[in-house]
Protein backbone atom coordinates (compact mmCIF):
# COMPACT_ATOMS: atom_id res chain seq x y z
CA UNK A 1 0.00 0.00 0.00
CA UNK A 2 1.00 3.70 -1.20
CA UNK A 3 1.09 6.13 2.12
CA UNK A 4 2.81 8.88 0.60
CA UNK A 5 0.90 11.77 1.43
CA UNK A 6 -1.03 14.11 -1.80
CA UNK A 7 -2.62 16.73 -1.79
CA UNK A 8 -5.12 17.44 -4.02
CA UNK A 9 -6.07 20.36 -5.86
CA UNK A 10 -9.34 20.25 -3.98
CA UNK A 11 -6.97 19.98 -0.40
CA UNK A 12 -4.72 22.43 -1.11
CA UNK A 13 -7.28 24.71 -1.75
CA UNK A 14 -8.86 23.58 1.30
CA UNK A 15 -5.48 24.28 3.05
CA UNK A 16 -4.85 27.51 1.44
CA UNK A 17 -8.42 29.24 3.07
CA UNK A 18 -7.16 27.41 6.39
CA UNK A 19 -3.88 29.04 6.27
CA UNK A 20 -5.78 32.28 5.36
CA UNK A 21 -8.43 31.90 8.19
CA UNK A 22 -5.07 30.68 10.91
CA UNK A 23 -3.40 33.49 9.34
CA UNK A 24 -6.44 36.21 10.38
CA UNK A 25 -6.50 38.38 13.59
CA UNK A 26 -10.41 38.42 13.84
CA UNK A 27 -12.29 35.94 16.05
CA UNK A 28 -16.07 35.04 16.39
CA UNK A 29 -18.32 33.69 18.36
CA UNK A 30 -18.30 29.60 18.34
CA UNK A 31 -21.85 28.19 17.53
CA UNK A 32 -24.39 27.29 19.98
CA UNK A 33 -25.34 23.74 20.05
CA UNK A 34 -28.24 21.54 21.80
CA UNK A 35 -27.10 20.61 25.55
CA UNK A 36 -27.09 16.65 26.27
CA UNK A 37 -29.83 14.84 28.16
CA UNK A 38 -28.55 11.67 30.30
CA UNK A 39 -30.23 9.19 30.25
CA UNK A 40 -30.46 6.81 33.21
CA UNK A 41 -27.63 4.93 34.63
CA UNK A 42 -25.52 7.68 32.44
CA UNK A 43 -22.35 9.08 34.25
CA UNK A 44 -21.45 12.58 33.79
CA UNK A 45 -17.88 12.20 34.97
CA UNK A 46 -15.51 13.62 32.68
CA UNK A 47 -13.80 11.89 29.74
CA UNK A 48 -11.55 14.76 28.86
CA UNK A 49 -7.85 13.10 29.35
CA UNK A 50 -6.29 15.59 32.53
CA UNK A 51 -3.99 18.23 30.98
CA UNK A 52 -3.16 21.60 32.50
CA UNK A 53 -4.09 23.23 29.02
CA UNK A 54 -7.42 21.02 28.46
CA UNK A 55 -9.91 22.94 31.39
CA UNK A 56 -13.80 22.03 30.83
CA UNK A 57 -16.12 25.06 29.90
CA UNK A 58 -16.02 25.30 26.36
CA UNK A 59 -19.07 25.19 24.20
CA UNK A 60 -18.77 21.92 22.96
CA UNK A 61 -20.66 19.90 20.23
CA UNK A 62 -23.46 16.82 21.05
CA UNK A 63 -21.08 14.64 20.25
CA UNK A 64 -18.27 15.39 22.48
CA UNK A 65 -20.67 16.24 25.19
CA UNK A 66 -21.28 12.30 24.89
CA UNK A 67 -17.72 11.40 25.63
CA UNK A 68 -18.59 11.91 29.32
CA UNK A 69 -21.78 9.70 29.30
CA UNK A 70 -21.81 5.72 30.54
CA UNK A 71 -23.12 2.97 29.61
CA UNK A 72 -25.92 1.53 32.01
CA UNK A 73 -24.60 -0.42 35.09
CA UNK A 74 -20.83 1.81 34.37
CA UNK A 75 -18.78 3.90 36.08
CA UNK A 76 -16.38 5.13 33.75
CA UNK A 77 -17.36 6.86 30.23
CA UNK A 78 -18.12 4.92 27.16
CA UNK A 79 -14.92 7.17 25.33
CA UNK A 80 -12.45 6.17 27.77
CA UNK A 81 -13.95 2.15 27.89
CA UNK A 82 -13.48 2.31 23.70
CA UNK A 83 -10.02 4.10 23.80
CA UNK A 84 -8.74 1.48 26.44
CA UNK A 85 -9.87 -1.73 25.15
CA UNK A 86 -8.22 -0.82 21.73
CA UNK A 87 -4.74 0.88 23.82
CA UNK A 88 -5.74 3.72 22.43
CA UNK A 89 -4.92 5.58 25.76
CA UNK A 90 -1.35 6.67 25.45
CA UNK A 91 -2.40 8.38 21.91
CA UNK A 92 -5.23 10.47 23.21
CA UNK A 93 -3.35 11.67 26.75
CA UNK A 94 -0.27 12.34 24.90
CA UNK A 95 -2.56 14.05 22.12
CA UNK A 96 -3.65 16.28 25.10
CA UNK A 97 -0.69 16.92 26.82
CA UNK A 98 1.37 17.72 24.05
CA UNK A 99 -1.35 20.75 23.58
CA UNK A 100 0.53 22.57 26.49
CA UNK A 101 3.84 22.56 24.65
CA UNK A 102 2.44 24.46 21.08
CA UNK A 103 3.92 28.15 20.64
CA UNK A 104 1.96 29.49 17.58
CA UNK A 105 -1.07 28.75 15.05
CA UNK A 106 1.14 27.31 12.36
CA UNK A 107 2.94 24.89 14.82
CA UNK A 108 -0.45 23.73 16.91
CA UNK A 109 -2.48 23.35 13.22
CA UNK A 110 0.91 20.94 12.08
CA UNK A 111 1.22 18.94 14.88
CA UNK A 112 -2.87 18.32 15.46
CA UNK A 113 -3.33 17.54 11.93
CA UNK A 114 -0.56 15.33 12.13
CA UNK A 115 -2.12 14.00 15.10
CA UNK A 116 -5.10 13.23 12.79
CA UNK A 117 -3.03 11.07 10.37
CA UNK A 118 -1.36 9.11 12.74
CA UNK A 119 -4.94 7.72 14.26
CA UNK A 120 -5.79 7.18 11.36
CA UNK A 121 -2.86 4.89 10.44
CA UNK A 122 -3.21 3.32 13.51
CA UNK A 123 -6.97 2.47 13.46
CA UNK A 124 -6.28 1.04 10.03
CA UNK A 125 -3.22 -1.27 11.12
CA UNK A 126 -5.06 -2.26 13.95
CA UNK A 127 -7.97 -3.26 12.26
CA UNK A 128 -5.88 -5.06 9.20
CA UNK A 129 -3.82 -6.78 12.08
CA UNK A 130 -0.55 -5.16 11.48
CA UNK A 131 -0.77 -3.76 14.88
CA UNK A 132 -1.76 -5.84 18.18
CA UNK A 133 -3.13 -3.41 21.00
CA UNK A 134 -5.64 -3.52 23.55
CA UNK A 135 -8.22 -6.31 24.26
CA UNK A 136 -11.46 -5.46 21.88
CA UNK A 137 -11.30 -7.52 18.45
CA UNK A 138 -9.90 -5.58 15.53
CA UNK A 139 -13.12 -5.65 13.59
CA UNK A 140 -14.34 -2.76 16.16
CA UNK A 141 -14.64 0.93 14.66
CA UNK A 142 -16.26 2.43 18.12
CA UNK A 143 -12.41 3.35 19.56
CA UNK A 144 -11.44 5.22 16.14
CA UNK A 145 -14.94 7.46 16.31
CA UNK A 146 -14.11 7.79 20.23
CA UNK A 147 -10.70 8.69 20.09
CA UNK A 148 -11.02 10.85 17.51
CA UNK A 149 -14.72 12.55 19.34
CA UNK A 150 -11.67 12.77 22.91
CA UNK A 151 -9.33 14.18 20.28
CA UNK A 152 -11.73 17.17 19.22
CA UNK A 153 -13.24 17.93 22.55
CA UNK A 154 -9.04 18.52 24.16
CA UNK A 155 -8.90 20.87 21.07
CA UNK A 156 -12.09 22.46 21.76
CA UNK A 157 -11.46 22.69 25.31
CA UNK A 158 -7.66 24.01 24.72
CA UNK A 159 -6.35 26.88 26.34
CA UNK A 160 -3.57 27.68 23.96
CA UNK A 161 -0.38 29.85 25.45
CA UNK A 162 -0.73 32.20 22.49
CA UNK A 163 -3.49 34.65 20.33
CA UNK A 164 -6.27 31.48 18.87
CA UNK A 165 -9.42 32.81 17.57
CA UNK A 166 -12.68 31.10 17.15
CA UNK A 167 -11.58 30.65 13.36
CA UNK A 168 -8.42 29.46 13.92
CA UNK A 169 -9.93 26.85 15.86
CA UNK A 170 -12.43 25.66 14.18
CA UNK A 171 -10.20 25.62 11.12
CA UNK A 172 -7.85 23.46 12.86
CA UNK A 173 -10.24 21.23 13.89
CA UNK A 174 -11.71 21.12 10.33
CA UNK A 175 -7.86 19.45 8.99
CA UNK A 176 -7.98 17.11 12.33
CA UNK A 177 -10.99 15.54 11.03
CA UNK A 178 -10.02 15.15 7.43
CA UNK A 179 -6.73 13.98 8.67
CA UNK A 180 -8.37 11.43 11.24
CA UNK A 181 -10.82 10.23 8.62
CA UNK A 182 -8.07 8.88 5.96
CA UNK A 183 -9.26 11.56 3.76
CA UNK A 184 -5.91 13.73 2.78
CA UNK A 185 -4.14 10.19 2.27
CA UNK A 186 -5.68 8.75 0.08
CA UNK A 187 -2.81 7.63 -2.61
CA UNK A 188 -2.61 5.11 -5.07
CA UNK A 189 -0.51 3.83 -7.42
CA UNK A 190 0.62 4.46 -10.65
CA UNK A 191 -0.76 1.62 -12.46
CA UNK A 192 -3.46 -0.47 -12.06
CA UNK A 193 -7.22 -0.13 -11.30
CA UNK A 194 -8.50 2.37 -8.65
CA UNK A 195 -11.38 2.16 -6.88
CA UNK A 196 -12.13 4.99 -3.55
CA UNK A 197 -15.01 3.93 -1.23
CA UNK A 198 -16.30 5.16 2.19
CA UNK A 199 -18.13 4.14 4.93
CA UNK A 200 -19.14 5.92 7.96
CA UNK A 201 -18.94 6.82 11.87
CA UNK A 202 -21.49 5.00 14.63
CA UNK A 203 -24.78 6.96 14.94
CA UNK A 204 -28.24 6.95 16.62
CA UNK A 205 -26.00 7.28 19.72
CA UNK A 206 -28.77 8.74 22.04
CA UNK A 207 -30.46 5.23 21.49
CA UNK A 208 -27.18 3.53 22.41
CA UNK A 209 -23.88 4.78 23.24
CA UNK A 210 -22.27 1.53 22.22
CA UNK A 211 -23.83 1.09 18.74
CA UNK A 212 -20.85 0.37 16.02
CA UNK A 213 -21.39 1.29 12.55
CA UNK A 214 -20.30 -2.28 10.00
CA UNK A 215 -19.45 0.35 7.06
CA UNK A 216 -16.73 1.89 9.08
CA UNK A 217 -15.39 -1.25 10.56
CA UNK A 218 -15.19 -1.85 6.64
CA UNK A 219 -13.64 0.79 5.40
CA UNK A 220 -10.86 0.81 8.10
CA UNK A 221 -10.94 -3.47 6.38
CA UNK A 222 -10.57 -1.95 2.74
CA UNK A 223 -7.78 0.71 3.22
CA UNK A 224 -5.02 0.07 1.51
CA UNK A 225 -6.54 -3.03 0.13
CA UNK A 226 -4.88 -4.68 -3.12
CA UNK A 227 -7.20 -7.08 -5.19
CA UNK A 228 -5.15 -9.63 -8.03
CA UNK A 229 -7.33 -9.99 -10.65
CA UNK A 230 -6.61 -11.16 -14.58
CA UNK A 231 -6.87 -7.87 -16.00
CA UNK A 232 -3.96 -6.28 -13.54
CA UNK A 233 -4.27 -4.88 -9.93
CA UNK A 234 -6.91 -3.37 -8.31
CA UNK A 235 -6.29 -1.08 -5.48
CA UNK A 236 -8.60 0.13 -2.97
CA UNK A 237 -8.66 3.39 -0.91
CA UNK A 238 -11.29 4.12 2.10
CA UNK A 239 -12.39 7.07 4.47
CA UNK A 240 -14.91 7.92 7.05
CA UNK A 241 -17.27 10.02 6.75
CA UNK A 242 -19.13 12.02 9.68
CA UNK A 243 -23.38 11.64 10.39
CA UNK A 244 -23.65 15.01 10.41
CA UNK A 245 -25.66 17.40 8.15
CA UNK A 246 -23.04 20.40 8.44
CA UNK A 247 -20.20 18.35 7.08
CA UNK A 248 -22.02 17.14 4.53
CA UNK A 249 -23.18 21.14 3.11
CA UNK A 250 -19.22 22.39 4.05
CA UNK A 251 -18.07 19.46 1.15
CA UNK A 252 -16.78 16.73 2.80
CA UNK A 253 -18.08 14.20 0.72
CA UNK A 254 -16.77 16.27 -2.65
CA UNK A 255 -13.30 17.13 -1.23
CA UNK A 256 -12.65 13.07 -0.45
CA UNK A 257 -14.25 11.79 -3.85
CA UNK A 258 -13.46 15.16 -6.06
CA UNK A 259 -9.98 15.54 -6.59
CA UNK A 260 -9.85 12.01 -7.86
CA UNK A 261 -12.71 12.85 -10.27
CA UNK A 262 -11.20 15.96 -11.66
CA UNK A 263 -9.03 15.62 -14.86
CA UNK A 264 -5.68 16.67 -13.69
CA UNK A 265 -1.99 17.44 -15.07
CA UNK A 266 -0.15 16.73 -12.12
CA UNK A 267 2.11 13.66 -12.64
CA UNK A 268 0.84 12.18 -9.45
CA UNK A 269 -2.72 11.29 -10.28
CA UNK A 270 -2.35 9.91 -13.64
CA UNK A 271 -6.29 10.52 -13.91
CA UNK A 272 -8.75 9.85 -12.36
CA UNK A 273 -10.45 6.71 -10.32
CA UNK A 274 -12.12 3.81 -12.15
CA UNK A 275 -14.88 3.61 -9.69
CA UNK A 276 -16.44 4.77 -6.03
CA UNK A 277 -18.87 3.72 -3.88
CA UNK A 278 -20.11 4.49 -0.67
CA UNK A 279 -20.94 2.05 2.20
CA UNK A 280 -23.66 2.19 5.14
CA UNK A 281 -25.84 0.39 7.19
CA UNK A 282 -29.23 -0.74 6.64
CA UNK A 283 -32.10 -2.91 7.98
CA UNK A 284 -30.56 -6.40 9.60
CA UNK A 285 -29.94 -9.54 7.21
CA UNK A 286 -29.96 -7.22 3.78
CA UNK A 287 -27.01 -6.08 1.47
CA UNK A 288 -28.60 -3.91 -0.89
CA UNK A 289 -27.13 -2.29 -3.98
CA UNK A 290 -29.21 1.17 -4.51
CA UNK A 291 -30.69 1.60 -7.72
CA UNK A 292 -31.46 5.00 -7.37
CA UNK A 293 -29.85 8.12 -5.27
CA UNK A 294 -32.47 11.16 -4.36
CA UNK A 295 -31.59 14.48 -4.33
CA UNK A 296 -33.70 15.18 -1.49
CA UNK A 297 -33.05 15.21 2.67
CA UNK A 298 -35.90 13.80 4.77
CA UNK A 299 -34.79 16.14 8.12
CA UNK A 300 -34.07 13.31 10.28
CA UNK A 301 -31.16 13.93 13.07
CA UNK A 302 -27.92 13.73 12.91
CA UNK A 303 -25.28 12.78 15.67
CA UNK A 304 -25.55 16.30 16.79
CA UNK A 305 -29.28 16.43 16.70
CA UNK A 306 -29.22 18.64 13.86
CA UNK A 307 -32.13 18.55 11.36
CA UNK A 308 -32.79 19.17 8.33
CA UNK A 309 -35.31 18.46 5.25
CA UNK A 310 -35.24 20.05 1.38
CA UNK A 311 -33.18 19.40 -1.42
CA UNK A 312 -29.46 18.36 -0.95
CA UNK A 313 -27.45 21.40 -1.22
CA UNK A 314 -25.45 22.47 -4.17
CA UNK A 315 -21.40 21.34 -4.54
CA UNK A 316 -20.04 24.03 -3.56
CA UNK A 317 -16.08 24.55 -6.05
CA UNK A 318 -17.06 21.04 -7.59
CA UNK A 319 -18.49 20.55 -10.92
CA UNK A 320 -21.77 19.70 -10.98
CA UNK A 321 -24.51 19.55 -13.50
CA UNK A 322 -27.19 21.77 -13.97
CA UNK A 323 -29.96 21.25 -12.91
CA UNK A 324 -28.76 19.32 -10.42
CA UNK A 325 -30.77 16.23 -11.03
CA UNK A 326 -33.45 14.77 -8.94
CA UNK A 327 -32.56 10.88 -9.00
CA UNK A 328 -29.06 9.45 -10.16
CA UNK A 329 -28.43 5.82 -11.16
CA UNK A 330 -26.29 3.70 -9.77
CA UNK A 331 -23.52 2.30 -12.67
CA UNK A 332 -21.71 0.11 -10.22
CA UNK A 333 -21.28 -3.50 -11.84
CA UNK A 334 -24.35 -5.13 -9.74
CA UNK A 335 -24.95 -7.86 -11.67
CA UNK A 336 -21.09 -8.92 -11.09
CA UNK A 337 -21.41 -8.05 -7.26
CA UNK A 338 -24.29 -10.32 -7.02
CA UNK A 339 -23.48 -12.88 -9.05
CA UNK A 340 -20.14 -13.23 -6.80
CA UNK A 341 -22.10 -15.37 -4.27
CA UNK A 342 -21.02 -13.77 -1.23
CA UNK A 343 -22.83 -14.44 2.35
CA UNK A 344 -24.05 -14.92 4.33
CA UNK A 345 -26.76 -11.96 3.77
CA UNK A 346 -28.20 -12.01 0.41
CA UNK A 347 -27.57 -9.39 -2.11
CA UNK A 348 -29.93 -7.55 -4.28
CA UNK A 349 -30.50 -4.92 -6.78
CA UNK A 350 -33.09 -2.21 -4.16
CA UNK A 351 -35.43 -0.40 -6.95
CA UNK A 352 -38.30 1.86 -5.98
CA UNK A 353 -38.34 6.06 -5.11
CA UNK A 354 -40.90 8.21 -3.88
CA UNK A 355 -41.20 11.53 -5.74
CA UNK A 356 -43.52 14.26 -6.19
CA UNK A 357 -45.01 14.00 -9.51
CA UNK A 358 -44.31 17.00 -11.85
CA UNK A 359 -45.87 19.91 -11.12
CA UNK A 360 -46.74 18.73 -7.20
CA UNK A 361 -44.25 19.87 -5.32
CA UNK A 362 -44.58 20.76 -1.94
CA UNK A 363 -48.12 19.33 -1.45
CA UNK A 364 -47.66 15.76 0.68
CA UNK A 365 -50.62 14.87 -0.58
CA UNK A 366 -49.15 14.02 -4.04
CA UNK A 367 -46.61 12.08 -2.81
CA UNK A 368 -46.39 8.57 -4.34
CA UNK A 369 -44.00 5.42 -4.43
CA UNK A 370 -42.97 3.76 -7.94
CA UNK A 371 -40.21 1.36 -8.89
CA UNK A 372 -38.80 4.37 -11.12
CA UNK A 373 -38.59 7.81 -11.07
CA UNK A 374 -41.28 9.64 -14.06
CA UNK A 375 -40.74 12.25 -16.15
CA UNK A 376 -40.18 15.64 -14.50
CA UNK A 377 -40.87 14.82 -10.87
CA UNK A 378 -38.68 15.96 -7.93
CA UNK A 379 -37.29 13.72 -5.47
CA UNK A 380 -38.78 12.88 -1.85
CA UNK A 381 -36.77 9.56 -0.94
CA UNK A 382 -34.49 7.00 -2.64
CA UNK A 383 -34.46 2.94 -2.50
CA UNK A 384 -32.37 3.91 0.05
CA UNK A 385 -33.86 6.37 1.96
CA UNK A 386 -33.16 10.37 2.40
CA UNK A 387 -30.39 10.48 5.37
CA UNK A 388 -27.20 11.15 4.93
CA UNK A 389 -26.16 7.23 3.23
CA UNK A 390 -28.52 8.15 0.44
CA UNK A 391 -26.49 11.43 0.13
CA UNK A 392 -23.37 10.48 -0.14
CA UNK A 393 -24.18 8.19 -3.10
CA UNK A 394 -26.27 11.16 -4.46
CA UNK A 395 -23.05 13.75 -3.93
CA UNK A 396 -20.50 11.46 -5.03
CA UNK A 397 -22.14 10.30 -8.04
CA UNK A 398 -23.43 13.80 -8.90
CA UNK A 399 -19.60 14.67 -8.70
CA UNK A 400 -19.01 11.69 -11.10
CA UNK A 401 -21.75 13.67 -13.92
CA UNK A 402 -20.58 16.68 -13.12
CA UNK A 403 -16.58 15.48 -13.93
CA UNK A 404 -17.58 13.84 -17.05
CA UNK A 405 -17.23 10.17 -15.85
CA UNK A 406 -21.01 9.42 -16.98
CA UNK A 407 -19.69 5.62 -17.21
CA UNK A 408 -17.96 5.30 -14.26
CA UNK A 409 -18.64 3.10 -12.37
CA UNK A 410 -20.40 4.41 -9.46
CA UNK A 411 -23.17 3.69 -6.78
CA UNK A 412 -23.84 2.83 -3.04
CA UNK A 413 -23.86 -0.42 -0.88
CA UNK A 414 -26.21 -0.90 2.17
CA UNK A 415 -25.12 -3.39 4.82
CA UNK A 416 -26.91 -5.51 7.13
CA UNK A 417 -27.36 -4.25 11.17
CA UNK A 418 -25.72 -5.52 13.92
CA UNK A 419 -27.36 -7.72 16.76
CA UNK A 420 -25.75 -6.35 19.90
CA UNK A 421 -25.36 -8.07 23.36
CA UNK A 422 -28.22 -8.43 25.30
CA UNK A 423 -26.37 -6.98 28.83
CA UNK A 424 -26.67 -3.52 28.49
CA UNK A 425 -23.36 -2.75 30.30
CA UNK A 426 -21.43 -4.80 27.77
CA UNK A 427 -19.00 -3.27 25.13
CA UNK A 428 -19.13 -6.47 23.03
CA UNK A 429 -18.84 -10.22 23.04
CA UNK A 430 -18.35 -13.41 21.28
CA UNK A 431 -21.46 -13.71 19.35
CA UNK A 432 -21.36 -9.53 18.86
CA UNK A 433 -17.55 -9.86 17.54
CA UNK A 434 -18.64 -13.12 14.89
CA UNK A 435 -21.72 -10.63 13.34
CA UNK A 436 -20.34 -8.29 12.90
CA UNK A 437 -17.10 -10.08 11.55
CA UNK A 438 -19.41 -11.73 9.06
CA UNK A 439 -20.97 -8.66 8.15
CA UNK A 440 -18.13 -6.74 7.11
CA UNK A 441 -16.00 -9.54 5.16
CA UNK A 442 -19.00 -9.92 3.59
CA UNK A 443 -19.04 -6.36 2.44
CA UNK A 444 -15.79 -6.69 1.53
CA UNK A 445 -16.18 -9.48 -0.40
CA UNK A 446 -18.72 -7.56 -2.66
CA UNK A 447 -16.51 -4.63 -2.87
CA UNK A 448 -13.64 -6.66 -4.20
CA UNK A 449 -16.44 -8.27 -6.65
CA UNK A 450 -16.97 -4.94 -7.90
CA UNK A 451 -13.53 -3.90 -8.49
CA UNK A 452 -12.79 -7.68 -10.21
CA UNK A 453 -15.48 -6.36 -12.85
CA UNK A 454 -13.97 -3.02 -13.50
CA UNK A 455 -12.06 -2.21 -16.33
CA UNK A 456 -9.67 0.46 -16.65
Amino acid sequence: MIRKRLFPAALLALNVATVAVLASTGGSTEGRVMTQTMSAGQSTAQAAPSSACVTPGAVLSVEEQRTTLSLPGRTTPVARDFIEAAGFEGIVDGFADKLCGYTSVSEANAAIKAAGAALWRTAVDRAQGRLTSGTIDRYDDRPLYWARTSMSRAVREWQAPFALTSLQRQAILRQFSYASRGIDQVSFPRSGTRMLVSGFDTYSLDASLRNSNPSGASALQLDGRTVKTKHGLVTLQSVVFPVNWTDFDQGIVEDAFGPWLVARKDPRYQGSIDALMTISQTGRGQMNIEKWAGGFRGGSPDNNRALNWGPISAAALWPQPQPSPQFIHTTLPYQAMIDAGTGPWPVKLNPGITEWPAGTFPDPAALRTAPDPSPGSRAASAPGGNYLSNESMYRTNRLRLGTGHSTLPGGHLHISALVYPTDLSALTSPEFQADRKAVVDQTVALVEAAGKAVRR
